[in-house]
């Protein structure tokens, strides 16, 4: 019976580029800026569950807006207090930021949107205009 990838206690670079679906490039990049810390045999990285479930933390925060500098943040603050009181009140402030600046990306986008409705009409009247 085979083990599957979410239960190994270790993984090469290789296994979490294709769990993940990034490159390896991807991931070394995350081991240079300090977020994933594996150990090395040789030239070999060997990734343990905790950058896994970094890398897995990483990659949401990314797709949540989340900068690679906040994501450090986080992970400093629960490497420094365990039971993530923390952490998660620094979480609940950062989502809340970043749900007030994509609340005023919509109200921008709206704007121009009416604006661009505008002009189109004004091109509109214009050319009937014109071919009149």
């Amino acid at each position: 019976m085979s083990t599957s990838i979410s239960q190994q206690s270790t993984y090469s670079i290789s296994d979490l580029s294709k769990e993940f679906d990034i490159t390896t490039r991807s991931i070394r990049f995350y081991e240079d800026q300090g977020l994933i810390k594996p150990k090395r045999r040789g030239q070999t990285r060997i990734y343990s569950l905790k950058d896994r479930v970094r890398l897995k933390l990483i990659l949401r925060g990314k797709r949540l807006g989340f900068s690679l500098a906040e994501t450090r943040r986080l992970f400093e603050l629960y490497d420094a207090d365990k039971t993530s009181t923390t952490q998660l009140n620094t979480m609940l402030e950062l989502v809340h930021e970043k749900k007030a600046a994509l609340q005023q990306q919509m109200d921008d986008i709206k704007v121009v949107l009416m604006e661009l409705n505008s002009a189109e009409q004004q091109c509109r009247d214009a050319l009937e205009t014109a071919s009149k």
